[in-house]
């Protein structure tokens, strides 16, 4: 059964969360779909990915290239699973898969600070549950650490 686990952005931003989710998603051997909702934050976290830290980079590429299939991180648009991954993010609002049970792990990021962006994931929620999937809510405590909610 896919682990649906929702991220509840407030006290880090996107850009410092993402990149040691995926680290630690490589660190279990595992290939990685980031699905976003916009050219420009695909162009945006393609970037930031080689350079989030002096001592490392995360080896990743996006959907618009020749090699897509073959990365260990793929940025998309799109809800293919190219690169045949176990654990796809989906970020900014990105629809839910149509098939969630595709996925070891289904990643739900989303900013607390907009309501939107809440509303949005309180309905994900919804949908997650009554589809009968394992869903696990994180919050981020005031120094940065998750805390399970529900």
């Amino acid at each position: 059964m896919t682990e649906v686990l929702f991220y509840h952005l407030q006290h880090q931003p996107l850009e410092s969360v993402l990149p040691t989710l995926l680290q630690k998603t490589l660190e279990r051997g595992w290939r990685a779909v980031v699905q976003v909702t916009t050219e420009e934050r695909m162009s945006a976290l393609d970037d930031h990915l080689w350079t989030f830290t002096d001592e490392s980079f995360l080896p990743h590429g996006t959907d618009r290239e020749a090699h897509a299939a073959d990365q260990p991180i793929l940025i998309t648009l799109s809800g293919d699973n190219a690169n045949g991954a176990s654990i796809r993010f989906l970020l900014e609002g990105a629809d839910l898969p149509g098939d969630i049970a595709a996925y070891e792990r289904l990643a739900i990021l989303f900013d607390g600070n907009d309501i939107q962006a809440l509303a949005f994931a309180r309905d994900q929620w919804r949908a997650v549950k009554e589809g009968g999937h394992d869903a696990t809510y994180w919050q981020q405590d005031e120094r940065g650490r998750w805390q399970r909610k529900a």
